[in-house]
């Protein structure tokens, strides 16, 4: 699992083709419309279609079938075919609101934001206040990653509706999509100041996930523990409990909670290896070495593999770990972190050239690594050095 196993949380809903029915329609055209959205809110979306298609079959490109079936097809995930009906509806209908939400909703969920953002720009050019439109653009623009105009829309939410919980939860992601966790930890902690009766499990589990970053990794269990009060087999605060405990080196309580995602996801490689780890550091090599092969029975892993080179050299058996680690710097020059293990193997080898070349092999790749150059400076200084 990344760093980043951060939840969405739901934007606000846009009612499907909801539109004020024109009392000068045909009474059929009106009844299958009212009869098709319902079918659509009941979730019955071929009988909905059918409905639509009436219309069409007694008005062409009717706004009221075209929408209808763009949010048919929108409900199924089908966007392309949605976005069909929403353009071609446009094409006689411009300014028809439905048909450019759903197809600026298709394009979000197709992850084409530019897109998206055009069209919902476009609508508040006449109506520069609906807040259901601000905050997708703000969502749209957190995708793409520009903080200025995300933040700023999101701001004018909440200067119109004070506590918003879609503008708070976006400036919640915003910021800690940015690394700017303590922010992150203000609006997601007011979030909570809402709910408190009725707290969404992923506003706990995403409060929890500051603290982790904060490294206030006791306070990050208080979190955690309540969103596992709420499911017992919540992904993300098992994962949650289990690196705050590794934070505050507590590797027992960490074992714990990897064992029970890999309870419930036995195949899992990266939990197995952060298992490994945990039994590795409380000095369990013979459960940590049987976690690390699981993981690579399923697919190399560095990190497992590594491992396993560790637990080598935890057992004073130093030449088999240089050659493993040897074996990962030549699969991955570039990932500092063997070269340090493989460099303290050869000072408790006596080594000491050998220590200074390896950590010097690797500044010559041309990138910086404060720990490289620390054990450097330690080895110069005949410093202990790990």
């Amino acid at each position: 699992m990344s760093d980043e196993m951060q939840q969405e949380f739901d934007l606000p809903p846009v009612e499907d083709g909801i539109q004020p029915m024109d009392e000068r329609l045909p009474n059929e055209i009106a009844e299958f419309s009212k009869q098709g959205y319902q079918l659509l809110k009941e979730n019955r979306i071929q009988e909905a279609k059918d409905a639509f298609n009436k219309i069409l079959e007694l008005e062409d490109n009717n706004n009221y079938a075209l929408v209808g079936l763009g949010d048919s097809e929108r409900k199924q995930n089908h966007f392309n075919d949605a976005i069909a009906f929403y353009e071609r509806c446009l094409s006689f209908h411009p300014s028809n609101n439905y048909a450019l939400f759903g197809l600026a909703d298709c394009y979000k969920a197709l992850n084409q934001y530019h897109k998206a953002i055009k069209i919902w720009e476009q609508y508040l050019i006449h109506d520069d206040r609906n807040i259901t439109v601000l905050t997708r653009v703000a969502d749209a623009y957190r995708k793409i990653r520009d903080f200025k105009k995300s933040k700023l829309l999101y701001l004018k939410v909440l200067d119109m509706e004070e506590d918003n919980a879609y503008a708070l939860i976006g400036l919640g992601h915003l910021h800690y999509d940015f690394k700017e966790y303590r922010d992150a930890l203000y609006y997601w902690t007011r979030m909570l100041e809402q709910n408190e009766t009725a707290v969404d499990i992923r506003v706990l589990t995403s409060i929890g996930n500051c603290h982790r970053k904060l490294k206030t990794f006791d306070k990050g269990v208080y979190y955690f523990d309540r969103a596992l009060q709420m499911d017992p087999k919540n992904f993300y605060a098992l994962f949650g409990l289990a690196d705050c405990y590794r934070g505050m080196n507590q590797q027992y309580r960490s074992v714990e909670y990897w064992n029970r995602i890999l309870e419930i996801d036995p195949n899992n490689k990266v939990i197995l290896t952060r298992a490994g780890d945990a039994y590795r550091n409380t000095g369990d090599y013979k459960t940590a070495a049987e976690y690390y092969n699981k993981a690579m029975d399923i697919d190399f892993d560095m990190y497992a593999a590594l491992g396993l080179a560790l637990i080598c050299k935890g057992e004073g058996r130093y030449q088999e770990a240089i050659d493993r680690l040897s074996a990962l710097i030549r699969d991955d020059p570039r990932n500092y972190r063997p070269y340090i293990d493989l460099a303290d193997c050869y000072i408790k080898m006596n080594q000491k050239t050998q220590a200074v070349d390896t950590l010097r092999s690797f500044q010559k790749l041309g990138i910086r690594s404060q720990a490289i150059n620390d054990m450097l400076d330690r080895i110069s200084m005949n410093q202990s050095v790990i």
